[in-house]
Formats: C-alpha cells, structure tokens, sequence
C-alpha cells in the first residue's frame, strides 16, 4: 500500500456502522474486556482509523477513562492491509495524540498471540497475568467466622462509596471510574456491599450467563482488608449461585496478587489453566 492511498483520521458518530463491520468481519479484532462496547468510546479520543478508497480498514481506540491511564480498548484490522503496517501507524498517531496530554500509561489486556507479538515489538513490557480461576458451588468450604458485618443488597445510592473503595483498594491501571462500576451495577445479575455499622467496607458485582456465574469485582476498604471481609462476600456469592443452582463460577485475578489467589484458594477457587498477558507502555 502506497502511503498516499489511505487517510488516518479520528472516528466520528457517522462511522459506527462501518466500524461495526470491520469488528464483525476483520481479519485481526483485539477487543478490551470492558463493561463499554468498543463503539460506545467513539467520541472519545484517541479513537483512530484508516480509510483506504472511502472503505474502513483499520482502527485503534485507546480513550483514557481516568487520569494517567489507559487501556488498548479496540486494534480491528480488515484483509485490505497488512496487520503490522496498520498497527504501525496507527500506534505512531496514536502516541502522538496521547502525549499532548503529559505522562501516561498505556496497558494491555493481550487476549491472543499475534498481538503479544506485536506489542512486543513495540517495546510494551510483559508486567503480569491475569489468570482464569474456577469454583464447584456443590463442594464445601469453611464458613466465615462471625463478624458484625452485614451483607446487603448494593444500591445505586452506594455507588459514590463503592468507587472510593474500589480506587483506593487497587493500582492504577485496575481502577474503574464511577461511569464504568455504574456500567457494571447495571449489567450485573447479583451485586452486594458488607456494612459495619453504616459504613461500607467491601462490595462485589456478579455476572451470571448460561456458562455459569462470573465474580466480577470484588474490593475491600484498605484498612479493613484481612478481616474476613472479602472471604465473607465470596462466601455469599457462592451460596447465592447454589440456590440458583448453578454449578460453576469463575473469578479472573493478576498473577502477582497473591492476596487474592489466597482468598479464592481458601473459597475452593482452583486454576483453569487459562491467562492473558497484560503489557504496559509509559513515556
């Protein structure tokens, strides 16, 4: 492809459809495990593609959602280009947008090999895994010890608290803002919040489908971590899923976070085997 034969420009309202093929019928599709569809970020900048003869042929979405971070959201590439020249440019146009807006990290949630590859390539470093755990809900597991915390519906009241709890308890590349844990509230099949006395000190969000449940997230307030508190909202969940006779649920967690596998261990949690790389970029 000669470099006059295509335009890269920023996706607008009136390419949603256009991209919506390229995501169904593109020869290479990176989507982010996200509570957003890919085409909801179009407004939002960086959100890149390429035209080539009036046709989409690439694009590469990485609007940030919170200060100082963001996440390769979409890279779908069609047959009409070669897969390292669109990610060339369009990574290229992309660095240069997000740098008009200081420092930054870049991350990726790297879901299949050829775009290891290329990240790689692209000087990203491998920092984690995030890896795939399972839970039989027939099996027994200990019960949590008696706290006075109470287990509650989560409301949308909470929320405000929840993403003070949530951003606090984890690293900047796995906060959500107060848009996304509304996104998961609503998408949610079982959400809840542990309370001492009026305080929130933890909460959860469940996703149920016909493969079984899926713990969404899960965060404890920093200084009543290692109270049993997380152990008790699992605990909850899992006899939750029982009663709805479901057998299986599963939990996704960093490699490195070794509190966490600790806990879902304790709650009969077990590894399926399956992890995604995660890659970060920063300058």
């Amino acid at each position: 492809m000669d470099e006059f034969d295509f335009n890269i420009r920023m996706a607008r309202t009136s390419d949603r459809s256009r991209l919506a093929n390229l995501i169904h019928f593109g020869s290479y599709i990176h989507q982010h495990l996200d509570w957003k569809s890919p085409l909801d970020w179009i407004g939002r900048q960086p959100f890149l593609l390429i035209e080539k003869n009036d046709g989409l042929i690439a694009t590469l979405a990485c609007p940030p959602e919170i200060p100082g971070i963001t996440w390769v959201r979409l890279f779908a590439v069609s047959s009409s280009i070669a897969i390292g020249k669109a990610w060339s440019l369009l990574w290229g146009a992309t660095i240069n947008e997000l740098s008009q807006n200081g420092k930054i990290l870049i991350a990726v949630l790297s879901l299949q090999s050829w775009f290891n590859e290329l990240l790689e390539e692209s000087k990203f470093e491998h920092t984690d895994n995030v890896v795939v755990l399972m839970c039989d809900t027939t099996i027994s597991i200990p019960n949590p010890k008696s706290k006075d915390i109470r287990i509650r519906p989560l409301m949308p009241v909470d929320l405000t608290t929840v993403v003070d709890i949530d951003n606090s308890a984890f690293g900047l590349e796995w906060r959500n803002s107060l848009e996304s844990l509304e996104l998961a509230f609503q998408q949610s099949s079982f959400a809840t919040v542990a309370e001492m006395g009026d305080e929130i000190v933890g909460y959860q969000y469940s996703t149920s489908s016909t493969m079984g449940g899926h713990l969404a997230r899960l965060a404890v307030k920093i200084p009543m971590q290692g109270e049993g508190i997380g152990y008790l909202l699992v605990h909850d969940v899992l006899h939750h899923f029982m009663h709805q006779g479901v057998m299986h649920i599963t939990v996704n967690t960093q490699q490195n976070n070794l509190t966490s596998l600790a806990l879902y261990a304790k709650a009969g949690f077990y590894s399926t085997g399956e992890s995604y790389r995660v890659y970060q970029y920063s300058y």
